[in-house]
C-alpha cells in the first residue's frame, strides 16, 4: 500500500514540474486581482464549503430548497453558521444514480431565481455545474467559483470559460460507475493530471485550482475511505484538496442511517480530512462542521 501511494505522489509530483518546465502559470506567481481563492485560503485553516441544493432530486436534501425564498434563507442560515463558501447547484449531481437530467435553460431558470440573491449575502459562491453556459452565466452574475464534478472533462469549453473570466475552480474526480478491480488512488491520480493538462492548455493558473477526490462518486464505499485515508497521495500535485464527504454512502455501509441520520460519520470523515491537509471541508451541516473543527484545531495546538 505504501509503495502504492508513493508511485502516486511522484506521478503527480512529475506532473506539476512538468507543467512548470513547459511554462504553466505556477502557484508561487502572482495570483490574478480578485482571486477569491487565494483570499479565502489566506484564513490559514480549514475552510467549510456549505451545500445548497436548488433541486428535488438531489440525494440528501432533494425538494427542500427548491422554492426561491426557501433556498435564500437556507443560504442566509450557513452564512451566520460560519460557511466560508455556499455552493450553489440546480442539477443533482447524486452520486449513485437516479437523478434527471437538467436542460440548460431549467438550470439557469432556477438559478437566476436565487443566485443573484445569495451572492448579494456576501459570502463566496461557487456555481456547481456541469455546463459551461451556465459556469459563464454564473460567474457574470456575481459567483466567485464554479465547482465542476467532472473536473474539465466533460464540457469541452468548461476550462476555457473558467479561464476567460479569471475563476478558480474545483477540479472533482468522477466515473460513469464504480469499479471495485481497479486501484482508486492511481485512477485519480490519472484523472488529476488530465485535468491539470487541460487546465494548462486553457490558460487557467495553478493557483486557481483545487483538487476534490470525489468522495462517493464512481467509487465502491471502500474506495471512498481508501481516498478519505489517504490525501497524501496528492499532495505532491502542490494543490489545495476539498473533501466532501457530507452524508456519503461509505458512511452507510459502516453503520447503516440514511442520509439525514450521517452527521456523525460525517463529522469524522472530515475532521481525519482536515487533519490530513485538506484545504476545504464541504458539509450540509455547517454549523456541527465549524464546531468540529474549531474544538480539534485548539486540541491540537494545546498537545
Amino acid at each position: 500500500m505504501a509503495a502504492r501511494t508513493m508511485a502516486a505522489s511522484t506521478m503527480a509530483a512529475r506532473t506539476t514540474a512538468a507543467n512548470v518546465t513547459r511554462g504553466a502559470p505556477s502557484v508561487s506567481e502572482a495570483a490574478p486581482a480578485g482571486n477569491a481563492l487565494t483570499g479565502l485560503l489566506a484564513k490559514g485553516r480549514p475552510l467549510v464549503m456549505g451545500v445548497l441544493n436548488v433541486t428535488p432530486d438531489s440525494f440528501s436534501d432533494g425538494g427542500r430548497f427548491l422554492e426561491p425564498t426557501a433556498a435564500v434563507a437556507q443560504a442566509r442560515r450557513l452564512v451566520d453558521e460560519g460557511a466560508d463558501i455556499i455552493d450553489v447547484g440546480a442539477e443533482s449531481t447524486r452520486p449513485y444514480g437516479g437523478a434527471v437530467p437538467v436542460s440548460l435553460d431549467e438550470e439557469r431558470h432556477r438559478l437566476a431565481a436565487v443566485l443573484p440573491a445569495i451572492i448579494g449575502l456576501g459570502a463566496s459562491v461557487s456555481i456547481d455545474t456541469m455546463k459551461a453556459p451556465v459556469a459563464a452565466w454564473a460567474l457574470e452574475t456575481g459567483a466567485a467559483i464554479v465547482n465542476d464534478v467532472w473536473g474539465l472533462q466533460r464540457d469541452p469549453d468548461m476550462a476555457r470559460v473558467i479561464a476567460d473570466h479569471g475563476a478558480p475552480v474545483i477540479v472533482m474526480h468522477n466515473r460513469e460507475k464504480a469499479d471495485p478491480a481497479i486501484d482508486i488512488i492511481a485512477a485519480v491520480t490519472e484523472f488529476f493530471s488530465r485535468s491539470l493538462e487541460i487546465a494548462w492548455q486553457a490558460g487557467i493558473a495553478r493557483e486557481q485550482i483545487v483538487l476534490d477526490p470525489g468522495i462517493g462518486f464512481g467509487k465502491t464505499p471502500e474506495q471512498s475511505v481508501t481516498c478519505i485515508a489517504q490525501l497524501d497521495a496528492w499532495r505532491g500535485f502542490n494543490l489545495p484538496i476539498l473533501v466532501g464527504a457530507s452524508r456519503k454512502r461509505f458512511i452507510n455501509a459502516i453503520v447503516p442511517a440514511e442520509p439525514s441520520e450521517r452527521l456523525g460519520g460525517s463529522l469524522a470523515a472530515h475532521l481525519i480530512a482536515a487533519e490530513s491537509g485538506a484545504a476545504i471541508i464541504r458539509a450540509h451541516d455547517v454549523a456541527p462542521t465549524v464546531q468540529a473543527l474549531a474544538v480539534a484545531a485548539v486540541i491540537r495546538r494545546a498537545r
